[in-house]
């Protein structure tokens, strides 16, 4: 936690516009005609509780960083939207069954063992509703990041340097997410990837399941 508190006071780490995969992922859901509660795990600086509370959803965010709940709910009040912040553990939902219509996580769930991912998926899947869709990302092993720093089981490593030393990361495959999602109704999983101009490749699954 201290390394998030730290880690979101980098504007790299605290932007205001959603991500291009929220973006898509809510236009899929107006097909849907789906609205109603939406759950954000990991909501950081609440770029995407802003945009899912413009998008005429109710709000709810987790986060175990300080820092993160704070600036998610001056966001809020500036624009004079209500959100429903807490902190706590993603793999310990504080919610009841079946309570959400849609939950959103990204660049977060890969932040823990193996086990902990599992753990959290559960949860997700406990507080969401009949027809409902999740929306969450993980590092690709195919990522340059992937076997950097220190290995504590496999697929997962500290990382060493950068702004996020000290953190851990679990890297996947389409194999292990179908594994991890065997419970969903539906799973699907599209690889989106860029390179920087020194090579260093960026690696992501995305994956949109629904109940």
């Amino acid at each position: 936690m201290v390394e998030w508190n730290r880690i979101l006071q980098e504007e790299g780490y605290s932007l205001e516009e959603p991500d291009e995969s929220v973006v898509s992922f809510f236009t899929f859901l107006k097909t849907k005609s789906k609205k109603g509660r939406v759950l954000d795990l990991g909501c950081g600086g609440g770029r995407h509780l802003i945009y899912m509370a413009n998008q005429g959803f109710e709000a709810y965010g987790i986060d175990i960083s300080e820092t993160g709940l704070n600036l998610s709910k001056e966001r809020l009040r500036r624009q004079g939207l209500e959100g429903y912040i807490l902190k706590c553990d993603m793999s310990q939902l504080p919610y009841v069954d079946s309570c959400f219509d849609v939950a959103v996580c990204l660049y977060t769930i890969y932040h823990q063992k193996l086990k902990r991912i599992q753990e959290t998926i559960s949860e997700i899947h406990r507080v969401l509703r009949k027809g409902s869709f999740l929306l969450l990302n993980f590092h690709s092993k195919k990522s340059s990041k992937y076997g950097k720093g220190e290995k504590v089981e496999e697929g997962t490593f500290i990382q060493q340097n950068g702004p996020e030393k000290g953190v851990i990361h679990h890297f996947t495959d389409k194999e292990e997410i179908m594994e991890l999602l065997k419970s969903f109704k539906t799973v699907n999983v599209e690889l989106r990837e860029q390179k920087s101009v020194d090579g260093y490749l960026q690696s992501r699954l995305i994956v949109i399941a629904s109940v």
